[in-house]
């Protein structure tokens, strides 16, 4: 196994324990691990979605922000998220700003799978054509800030639950939108 395929687990204060195979940390009682999430821009003023892989664990086929990921150990964070936006999107970031520190969850999907996780969640721009890993990303979108807020309001189940609260927390697309389903919630 290879540091690639593991992650960083965390005890309750959000302190590193050890590392486990990213394979096993997300299931039914998935541990508390370390993770992040980025929401892109561009020059125009508009927000980078993504829909999920059908081929994901966790929320497969839902809308997402712009992209997520795994700092491998001794990795900073701030370098994961270089590294996942050239790979789930083929983009290079700019302006990267930490915006949600602490940001903290635990959501359970309609299969049963709980992610787990300690998630600062990152602002950053583009103006790059996205090229999505159908690995990862089944299609990307730019949109209007005001209609994302609506469509979170409107059908929050069709999102990934950490976008509806960190949508919530960060007030990013305007008004921000009815509370997350009570299978999502904020540690």
């Amino acid at each position: 196994m290879t540091e690639q395929d593991l992650v960083v687990l965390l005890d309750d204060a959000g302190e590193a324990i050890g590392t486990a195979p990213k394979s096993s940390v997300h299931g039914t009682d998935t541990a508390l691990h370390l993770a992040f999430s980025c929401h892109v821009r561009n020059s125009a003023g508009h927000v980078l979605v993504t829909r999920r892989a059908l081929g994901k664990t966790t929320w497969p086929g839902v809308w997402s922000n712009s992209f997520c990921g795994h700092p491998r150990p001794a990795e900073p964070v701030v370098a994961a998220v270089h590294r996942r936006a050239e790979h789930e999107l083929g983009i290079t970031i700019t302006d990267l700003e930490l915006a949600l520190p602490l940001f903290r969850y635990r959501a359970t999907d309609a299969n049963g799978i709980v992610e787990h996780e300690v998630c600062p969640v990152y602002l950053a721009r583009t103006d790059d054509v996205p090229e999505p890993n159908p690995r990862e990303v089944s299609e990307a979108r730019w949109v209007d800030p005001a209609d994302l807020a609506a469509s979170l309001a409107a059908t929050p189940w069709a999102f990934s639950p950490w976008l509806v609260l960190q949508a919530q927390q960060l007030r990013l697309f305007g008004a921000a939108p009815e509370p997350a389903p009570a299978v999502a919630r904020a540690s």
